[in-house]
């Protein structure tokens, strides 16, 4: 297999595009796909401060390492959720990379800072699901974080399949409230929330795999031990058998989806009510007092 554009061997063949490619000519495909998501989408500019949510996985680093390579102002985030076995693996990755790219780190413990781990809190809580309760915590310290930095742009590592799965989720019940709002770039609504940025929107698992690689990142590889039977993981698997019967489905679903909802959902009215202050910590909520200090709230 022979790279389409200067002949030498390949290491990638992308079905999807029908495209074999080598090491060089793949890495500088990659990082034009970001330039033209960030682009087309207006996210942000070299001038401008990003933060960017690592986890330690392929993808969050691969979003640092290749915004840092193309000459963004980075600074790295990783929260520290206190997943025994996971999280201290995961964070020695972050801080890895970070000291090889020369790469400002903030790290906020969830434990450190708030007293209680995610499992903790989990067990506390039983009537959340954990994987509900860990994305609300990580929103709200990526957005807190962002404010405290005086930073207006959020970016993260969300992937096509990833937002793919969400996409036929969000269908399937018909949600039109996420489905309107299902956007690689969010714009800031309200002066203490930061915009949300994912340039790797457009790119598949495998594309992003295949960059960290080829690019020497060590990442973290084994899975949330909390994530064994969700539905985004059913849905990735059908996503994937769809895909390998029609390469570039995936692609075709989410691009023509990023059309209807420009053309048809822009203005939906998604039925939220207005933000005001939190009580408690002064971040914008819907509420009187935010979900995440209502966490901390014992007697709740």
């Amino acid at each position: 297999m022979k790279c389409k554009v200067c002949g030498e061997k390949a290491v990638i063949k992308l079905r999807q595009h029908n495209l074999a490619l080598c090491e060089e000519h793949f890495i500088e495909r990659f990082r034009r796909e970001v330039e033209r998501t960030l682009k087309k989408y207006e996210m942000f500019d070299r001038g401008q401060p990003v933060l960017v949510a690592v986890s330690g996985g392929k993808d969050s680093l691969s979003l640092l390492h290749v915004l840092k390579s193309l000459d963004y102002k980075v600074t790295g985030l990783f929260i520290d959720l206190g997943i025994e076995g996971m999280s201290e693996k995961a964070r020695a990755k972050v801080e890895e990379l970070a000291a090889r790219l020369d790469v400002e780190l903030v790290v906020v413990s969830l434990k450190d800072k708030y007293g209680e781990s995610l499992p903790e809190i989990a067990k506390r809580r039983p009537q959340h699901r954990i994987c509900s309760l860990c994305g609300m915590i990580k929103r709200y310290l990526m957005n807190k974080t962002a404010y405290d930095l005086g930073i207006k742009v959020v970016a993260t590592g969300h992937n096509l399949d990833d937002e793919v799965s969400s996409l036929l989720s969000n269908t399937l019940r018909w949600d039109v409230s996420y489905l309107a709002k299902q956007s690689p770039y969010l714009p800031s609504v309200h002066p203490k929330l930061a915009a949300r940025a994912k340039p790797l929107a457009f790119l598949t698992e495998r594309e992003i795999a295949a960059y960290a690689i080829l690019s020497e990142i060590d990442f973290h590889r084994e899975a949330c031990p909390f994530s064994r039977g969700a539905k985004t993981l059913f849905y990735k698997h059908l996503l994937n058998e769809i895909e390998v019967r029609s390469p570039g489905t995936k692609l075709r679903f989410y691009r023509e989806f990023q059309s209807f909802r420009k053309r048809y959902l822009r203005d939906i009215d998604t039925g939220m009510p207005p933000l005001r202050e939190c009580k408690i910590c002064g971040m914008p909520t819907s509420l009187e007092v935010c979900a995440f200090c209502r966490l901390f709230q014992r007697d709740n």
